[in-house]
């Protein structure tokens, strides 16, 4: 047998195997995929949920209302609870799985239910990083060169044998994708959603602009160049808001450390318990105070 011919065979064996647990999210282009990784639940990016419910379009054309039994948005993934019916899950990679450069991978999606993709690829590169959709840094990202359609987010990335190793998740530069990595700590996490565990982290509750924009912006009012994040707005009744921060303000330091990029920021949270302060200090036009917000 030729190397395409295997090839040829690998593809088609895996669209047989793992096709029929690979599903599409939302109705139309571009809504997103999932798959099935238990009975009774898929797996998908936490970005392709709007509401607490969602259709799920199977290969076999059944469709059937899922309910969010857990979301992640830092780490952008969610668990949807819906009857998966006869359908077999796909298998776990083994937690000490080899995604070394040049590893033959195979992506899959259902783009909105309208039907199976499946693209063979090779690992590209390892240890990447991303933003998720609140911008937090998800790190260890797998990049590899299988292309997908839209609406494909969400869907598995399989090794030959079909089984997962991770979650199709962003598209980059020169049409790269970058999937978070189905290792231990993700199938912990997914565990413990699809047990309708909440993830509870400490948040301020407003939304912010990296240091360079920052300094942009001071500098085109007169105001002297500062590196630290700039708040965008604040969330009414949000921790920022009952410690007495405003729109304008300039956060430079969180937790003692200087906060010369965004990263300093979540660390500094991560790091803060619910029930605990974190103290931060600010400058508001040229005055600089210190403020502690109570989680």
């Amino acid at each position: 047998m030729t190397l395409l011919e295997e090839l040829e065979a690998t593809v088609a064996e895996t669209a047989r195997s793992a096709g029929p647990a690979v599903v599409g999210l939302g109705r139309g282009w571009g809504v997103g995929s999932g798959v099935v990784i238990a009975p009774g639940r898929v797996l998908t990016n936490a970005h392709n949920l709007r509401h607490d419910e969602v259709s799920v379009t199977f290969l076999d054309g059944r469709r059937q209302t899922g309910r969010v039994a857990g979301s992640d948005p830092d780490l952008d993934v969610a668990v949807i609870e819906v009857d998966t019916g006869e359908v077999e899950p796909v298998e776990w990679a083994a937690d000490d799985q080899d995604t070394t450069f040049g590893r033959a991978v195979l992506a899959l999606g259902n783009p909105g239910g309208r039907g199976l993709r499946v693209t063979p690829g090779f690992v590209s590169s390892t240890a990447r990083s991303f933003r998720g959709p609140r911008g937090r840094r998800i790190a260890g990202a797998i990049e590899h060169t299988a292309p997908l359609p839209r609406g494909s987010s969400g869907g598995p990335l399989l090794d030959t044998s079909g089984r997962l190793l991770g979650i199709n998740t962003l598209r980059v530069d020169g049409g790269l994708i970058l999937a978070i990595p189905a290792d231990a700590s993700l199938r912990e996490r997914v565990e413990a959603l699809g047990r309708g565990e909440q993830v509870r982290r400490a948040r301020l509750g407003i939304a912010i602009a990296p240091p360079r924009v920052a300094r942009r912006l001071r500098r085109a009012v007169g105001l002297p160049e500062r590196d630290g994040v700039l708040v965008r707005a604040v969330e009414d009744g949000g921790p920022a808001d009952r410690a007495g921060l405003e729109r304008g303000d300039l956060i430079v330091q969180a937790a003692g450390r200087e906060v010369d990029r965004v990263d300093v920021l979540y660390e500094a949270l991560d790091g803060a318990r619910n029930d605990s302060q974190l103290e931060l200090t600010i400058v508001r036009g040229t005055e600089e105070r210190t403020v502690s917000v109570t989680f």
